[in-house]
C-alpha cells in the first residue's frame, strides 16, 4: 500500500541534518520558529557518521596503543593486544551516543523531524520522498530554506568505489578487519590522518600522491614535521605519481600509477583508500526549480548572512564552499537561523581555525607572514619550540611549535601556526585573541598554568615582543 501525499507548512525547512543543518534547526526552534529538518541518510550527518567523530576516535585509539608499545625511554615495557572488532564496536557505540543526541536535542527544541529526501518544487514548496517501497511522499510549504546538503567524497577515474578492494573515507572507518597492506591514493589531510590510524595499529601503508609533498597548502616547516614522523611510523611516500588505475593481483590490488614524464609504477595492497578530497552536494534537491545555480567548483553561493541568490534560501556548510569545515558549519547553521528570525547576524571567518589531526598535530588560524603582509600589516613573529616547552617533555611529545603573527606597530594578533601535541585545542586561544581584537600584551600578561602546553603560546607572543624567557628572543 502505498501512503498518499500529504501536505504540511513550515516556517523554516532545513534539508540535511549535518552540523550545519541540525545548528540552523535547534537555533530556529530556540528564537521561535516553527522548524522543520529533513534528513535523507543519518541525523548528524558525514561528520557524526563518518567523518570527524569515528575519524578522532581511531586516532585516539591507535595513538594509545602505539603508545603503549613505544614507551620504552619512559621505562615502559608492554603490549597492545587490539581487537579490532572490539576498537569498531566502541566506536560505533561513540557514533551511536551522538547521533541519538542530535535527535533529542532537535525534538527539545521543538524541530519537527522527517526523513526522507527533499526536492524544491519550487520557491515555496519541497517534496520529501520517504526511504523504502510504499512508503510515498510528502509535500512541505515552507517561508525560508536553509540548504545543508553537505559534501561527498571526491571519485577518481579508474577508481569506482563500489568494488571491494576500494574505500573512500566513509568505507575505510567501517572496516570489520585490519587490512595487512593498504594503498593511499591522496596526501592531504583526510590521506594522512586515516594513514596515521592503519600505520599505528600495524598495517603497511604506502602514500600515492601526485604533487612533491603531503598537505598542500601548509608551509614546508609544517608538511616536513608531520611527513617525517609518519616516515617514522613506517608509511612510504609515492611523491609527483598520479593513480591511473588499478587491477585484481594475488588477492589484493595492483595500483597503477603515471609520472608527469610519463613514467608508470605498481604498488600492491590488500585494500585501496581513496582519498583526494571531498566535493559539495549541491545537486541533490533540485536547486534549479528555486532559481539557484552553483559555481564552476559545484558550491552555493552565499554572502555573509548565508543567503543565496533566490529569496529566503540559505545554504550553509560544505555545500556553500569554503571553509568546508564542521565547526564552521555549525556558526554558519547558527546565522543563518538568526538571519530568518530578524537578528542582525552576520558570518566572519577571519578568525575560524583549522586542524589536522596527524602526529604531530596542525593547528592554524588567521594570516601568517606572508599573508598579513599581504593584507598591508608590517607583521611581526614569535615562535616557542616544543622542545622548550616542560609539558611536552614530560609527554615525550617535543616535536613542533608555536608560531604567532601581528601587527609590529599595533600588536594586534593576526594568527597561528601550531604544530604539536594538542594543537587542535591550543589553536583556540588564539582564534579567540583574534575575534577580541586582543594585542600580544594581553596574551603574555595572561598568566597559563605551569607546566602545561598552553604556556607556549604565551611565550610566543612574548618571543613576537622579544621578552620570552623560556626560548632565544629573535
Amino acid at each position: 500500500m502505498v501512503v498518499g501525499d500529504i501536505s504540511t507548512g513550515t516556517e523554516l525547512l532545513v534539508i540535511g541534518g549535518g552540523p550545519g543543518g541540525y545548528a540552523a534547526a535547534i537555533r530556529g526552534g530556540q528564537l521561535g520558529l516553527d522548524v522543520t529538518l529533513v534528513e535523507a541518510d543519518a541525523y548528524g550527518g558525514t561528520c557524526l557518521n563518518e567523518g570527524c567523530i569515528p575519524s578522532k576516535a581511531l586516532i585516539h585509539a591507535s595513538g594509545l596503543a602505539h603508545a603503549v608499545e613505544h614507551a620504552e625511554s619512559m621505562g615502559i615495557h608492554a603490549r597492545a593486544d587490539v581487537d579490532f572488532q572490539e576498537l569498531v564496536g566502541w566506536k560505533d557505540g561513540v557514533v551511536d551516543r551522538l547521533t541519538g543526541g542530535v535527535e533529542t536535542l532537535c525534538e527539545a527544541n521543538g524541530v519537527n523531524l522527517i526523513e526522507g529526501r527533499a526536492e524544491f518544487v519550487d520557491g515555496g514548496t519541497a517534496r520529501v520522498a520517504h526511504g523504502g517501497e510504499g512508503q510515498g511522499s510528502e509535500s512541505v510549504e515552507f517561508e525560508h530554506a536553509v540548504v545543508a546538503t553537505g559534501s561527498r567524497p571526491i571519485e577518481i577515474p579508474g577508481f569506482d568505489v563500489d568494488d571491494e578492494r576500494i574505500l573512500d573515507s566513509g568505507d575505510a572507518l567501517s572496516l570489520e578487519t585490519l587490512p595487512e597492506s593498504l594503498c593511499v591514493v591522496g596526501g592531504g589531510y583526510i590521506g594522512m590522518e586515516l594513514s596515521t590510524v592503519f600505520a599505528k595499529l600495524g598495517t603497511d601503508v604506502t602514500v600515492v600522491e601526485a604533487l612533491e609533498d603531503v598537505l598542500p597548502g601548509y608551509d614546508d616547516d609544517v608538511t616536513d614535521i608531520v611527513r617525517d614522523r609518519a616516515e617514522e611510523l613506517g608509511i612510504e611516500f609515492r611523491f609527483g605519481e598520479a593513480a591511473r588505475g588499478w587491477t585484481e593481483a594475488d588477492g589484493g590490488a595492483r595500483v597503477e600509477t603515471e609520472t608527469e614524464d610519463g613514467e608508470t609504477n605498481t604498488y600492491t595492497a590488500e585494500r585501496v583508500l581513496v582519498a583526494v578530497g571531498r566535493e559539495p552536494a549541491a545537486d541533490t534537491c533540485d536547486l534549479e526549480a528555486v532559481g539557484v545555480e552553483p559555481s564552476e567548483d559545484g558550491h552555493i553561493e552565499t554572502d555573509d548572512a548565508t543567503r543565496t541568490a533566490a529569496e529566503g534560501v540559505h545554504a550553509v556548510g560544505d555545500v556553500a564552499g569554503e571553509p568546508m569545515l564542521a565547526h564552521a558549519a555549525y556558526r554558519e547553521g547558527r546565522v543563518a537561523a538568526e538571519v530568518v528570525a530578524g537578528e542582525p547576524a552576520r558570518l566572519d571567518h577571519q578568525a575560524t581555525p583549522a586542524a589536522v589531526f596527524t602526529d604531530p598535530e596542525i593547528g592554524t588560524v588567521g594570516l601568517d607572514a606572508e599573508g598579513a603582509e599581504a593584507e598591508g600589516f608590517d607583521p611581526v613573529v614569535g615562535e616557542m619550540p616544543m622542545r622548550s616547552s616542560g609539558r611536552a617533555l614530560t609527554l615525550g611529545a617535543e616535536t613542533g611549535f608555536v608560531r604567532i603573527v601581528a601587527d609590529r606597530e599595533t600588536g594586534f594578533v593576526l594568527g597561528a601556526r601550531i604544530v604539536g601535541p594538542e594543537a587542535s585545542e591550543l589553536i583556540a586561544e588564539v582564534g579567540l585573541a583574534i575575534e577580541m581584537g586582543a594585542r600580544l600584551g594581553d596574551v603574555v600578561g595572561t598568566i597559563h598554568v605551569h607546566p602545561t602546553l598552553s604556556e607556549a603560546v604565551a611565550e610566543a607572543a612574548a618571543n613576537a615582543r622579544g621578552t620570552a624567557l623560556h626560548t632565544t628572543n629573535r
